[in-house]
């Protein structure tokens, strides 16, 4: 198939009048020209390794370019005081929330060897914004539809001392010498090492920004791993594996395959053809992390079960840090996963929760009753809640201290393209509670429940890492 010009999705107009300026010879003009029209812009990410002073300079030269949809903001500090920079796209408001519209994130070189997720972000970050304002309708959906947030490095500090090479497992944790990706509080064990601001900064903005579909990008294998992680309590480590099923297994199975699927290679990798000798096959191009091989106090888990954030973590390369000449390859094989992959933000059930005054309920916990899980999600300053589910009935369970609890049956159907709405309204306890659908108000039986056991462990475990300084000043994007 032959390559698309970049050109080809502007109109003819567009074309003739780029070609005329770019023949002319008269230099001022096709700059005045570029700033006018903004598409026929040169792209100024590069095809090459970024340091942490070309990293900063490119995305910021970026939501200057289009400072309608993007918002550059640093969510902390690493080690070494480099700033932990991220940028927020979206069609409308990049700087701050909209009711309802549900927020992703992707996470790049929390490894400091693994620096080709760093790169391809860097170029997603390009391409949304180009192809928005260049009139792409598929950007234009999904950026009308969600704000992403893109961190191209969560280790910049590891970044810069790293070399280029494809294997080992030095130079991947931060200055102070700790994997980032061990270092997080974790549900089934105890992490023990101190939390390092990386990790803490990334707590605290998880924690202050409703995250609902997030993904971070790794090197070494092939293949998209989704929780849980962390291997079932009591089972040997490292050597022992075995699946650790979530509670919506199903749900993370679909989403690895969304990716694998759109991917070129990722989907036909029957084995860790990175290595071949030493790993079981990956069907698919996905594994349950565990099954893989358990990793504790990962970044993938904390969101999952204390953000309620959908997380899988892609492993794009068999080689960690290969040369510049192949971060285009890489680019091109991703592109069509990582969009793919961000869509499905808007799938399943979402809404508000509110009080008899129509005002909106914060903290109330929400959860499907089918699902059996041990990991609520709450809501937030605004009410709202997001649920990603695949097609199928379900039962609504919305609860908080001090009023009756809400059980109310939905259905999401096959060919539904946006998720159900459901918003809900709480009565005092012991009183009539009723349902608001998108158009009109059903009636429902008020069930009072008490709350489940495994309710208050995560609450109370969240209390105790605020407790000891775990959970922070919130990194809130306002």
């Amino acid at each position: 198939m032959r390559k698309k010009s970049r050109w080809s999705s502007l109109t003819p107009l567009r074309i003739n009048e780029c070609n005329s300026v770019m023949t002319s010879g008269r230099a001022v003009h096709f700059l005045l020209f570029v700033i006018s029209c903004g598409v026929c812009a040169l792209p100024i990410v590069k095809f090459e390794y970024h340091n942490h002073a070309q990293l900063t300079s490119v995305m910021t030269s970026l939501t200057n370019m289009y400072p309608d949809t993007s918002h550059i903001y640093s969510i902390g500090k690493s080690v070494q005081g480099r700033d932990l920079w991220a940028v927020a796209v979206a069609g409308k408001k990049p700087h701050g929330r909209i009711i309802g519209r549900p927020e992703a994130k992707y996470v790049g070189n929390m490894h400091g060897n693994e620096a080709v997720g760093r790169e391809v972000l860097l170029h997603l970050i390009e391409y949304l914004l180009k192809e928005y304002r260049g009139g792409n309708p598929q950007i234009r959906k999904l950026m009308d539809t969600t704000r992403i947030h893109i961190m191209p490095s969560m280790n910049p500090d590891g970044f810069e001392v790293s070399k280029q090479r494809c294997r080992g497992v030095d130079l991947r944790a931060n200055s102070n010498g700790y994997d980032l990706n061990r270092n997080f509080p974790d549900y089934f064990e105890p992490t023990v090492d101190p939390i390092q601001p990386e990790t803490k900064a990334v707590v605290d903005w998880i924690h202050g920004n409703k995250f609902v579909l997030s993904a971070n990008f790794h090197g070494g294998a092939l293949v998209a791993n989704y929780p849980y992680d962390t291997g079932q309590p009591g089972t040997e480590r490292p050597m022992d594996t075995a699946y650790h099923q979530s509670p919506d297994d199903d749900v993370f199975r679909f989403l690895a395959k969304t990716y694998s699927k759109a991917h070129p290679r990722m989907h036909l990798v029957q084995e860790n053809i990175c290595s071949p000798n030493t790993d079981t096959g990956f069907v698919d191009g996905i594994t349950n992390g565990a099954d893989w091989y358990s990793v504790a106090g990962g970044m993938q888990d904390f969101n999952y079960i204390f953000g309620g954030c959908m997380e899988i973590t892609v492993e794009m390369s068999c080689c960690k840090y290969p040369a510049a000449s192949e971060l285009r390859a890489y680019w091109e094989e991703n592109r069509s996963p990582m969009l793919e992959f961000l869509k499905q933000a808007n799938r399943g059930v979402k809404g508000q929760v509110f009080n008899t005054d129509n005002r909106p309920i914060e903290g109330a916990s929400v959860s499907i009753v089918e699902l059996k899980s041990p990991h609520p999600q709450f809501t937030t300053s605004l009410g709202e809640y997001w649920k990603i589910l695949l097609p199928g009935s379900y039962t609504l369970l919305v609860s908080k201290y001090g009023y009756a609890t809400s059980n109310q049956k939905f259905t999401i159907h096959h060919d539904s393209p946006d998720p159900v709405v459901l918003n809900i309204s709480l009565f005092s306890a012991n009183v009539n509670q009723h349902v608001e659908n998108v158009t009109d108000w059903t009636p429902s039986t008020a069930v009072v429940c008490k709350q489940a056991r495994e309710t208050v462990v995560v609450v109370t475990m969240f209390s105790l890492f605020i407790q000891v300084g775990l959970v922070g000043s919130v990194s809130r994007v306002t």
